[in-house]
């Protein structure tokens, strides 16, 4: 398997034990390939949840730019609540399940 690979399987093991739900693994395949070489970045592949500059940047950079949403109070309650699903206390939260997560909650799986 590829290091991608790896991480994906990594990513599912995180939706099924810290978040509850079976992933579609085609949609989390996806969403993963769509974060580009972030991935590999320690630092880039997690996402800061008390982070005020780095929720900022997923609300604009992922659900403005690339789901196409509309800005607004929605977006910041989606985030809090998909950091709330993740589990607040856990200090790794990966980009991309956080992504899946929020493609998810908006039901815009056909981005993808």
């Amino acid at each position: 398997m590829s290091k991608r690979d790896d991480l994906i399987v990594k990513y599912a093991t995180d939706l099924k034990d810290k978040c509850g739900m079976n992933p579609d693994m085609d949609l989390l395949t996806k969403v993963t390939i769509g974060c580009g070489p972030s991935i590999y970045n320690a630092d880039a592949a997690t996402v800061s949840g008390s982070d005020e500059s780095e929720l900022a940047t997923v609300k604009n950079n992922f659900l403005i730019k690339k789901l196409g949403l509309k800005d607004g109070a929605d977006l910041d309650k989606a985030i809090d609540s998909v950091m709330e699903t993740y589990g607040k206390s856990n200090r790794s939260k990966y980009r991309p399940v956080v992504y899946y997560l929020l493609t998810k909650h908006f039901k815009k799986e056909s981005v993808y």
